[in-house]
C-alpha cells in the first residue's frame, strides 16, 4: 500500500487546500494537488494526496470512500502508477517519393 491517494468526485470548486484539509483529520498530508485543465486551468474533478504513513493513508481511504463531498459522492482509493504516454503526434514522413524527372 503506497501513500499517495486517488481522490475522485471531487466538486469542481474544490481547493487544495480543502483537499489536504479532508484528509489531515486522518494523518499528516504531505501533499495535495487538484488536476486542472491544462487550457482553460478548471478543476477536472479529481486529485490526488500524499500522506506520511501507509496506515494513515489506508485510514484515509477507509474513512473517506464513498462519502459526500458538496453533493457529489467522493472515490477514494491507493493511486496507482503513472502510465508512459507515447510521444505521439506527428511522425516521420512514410518512405521518400523517389527522384522525379
Amino acid at each position: 500500500m503506497g501513500s499517495k491517494i486517488y481522490v475522485g468526485g471531487l466538486p469542481y470548486s474544490t481547493t487544495e487546500q480543502q483537499l489536504s484539509d479532508l484528509f489531515a483529520i486522518h494523518g499528516a498530508v504531505t501533499s495535495s494537488r487538484i488536476i486542472t485543465d491544462k487550457f482553460t486551468g478548471q478543476s477536472r474533478g479529481f486529485g490526488f494526496v500524499e500522506m506520511s504513513s501507509d496506515s494513515e493513508a489506508q485510514a484515509a481511504i477507509t474513512a473517506l470512500n464513498g462519502t459526500e463531498l458538496g453533493g457529489r459522492t467522493l472515490t477514494v482509493n491507493e493511486a496507482r502508477p503513472q502510465e508512459p504516454r507515447s510521444g505521439g503526434g506527428g511522425g516521420g514522413r512514410g518512405g521518400s517519393g523517389g527522384d522525379r524527372y
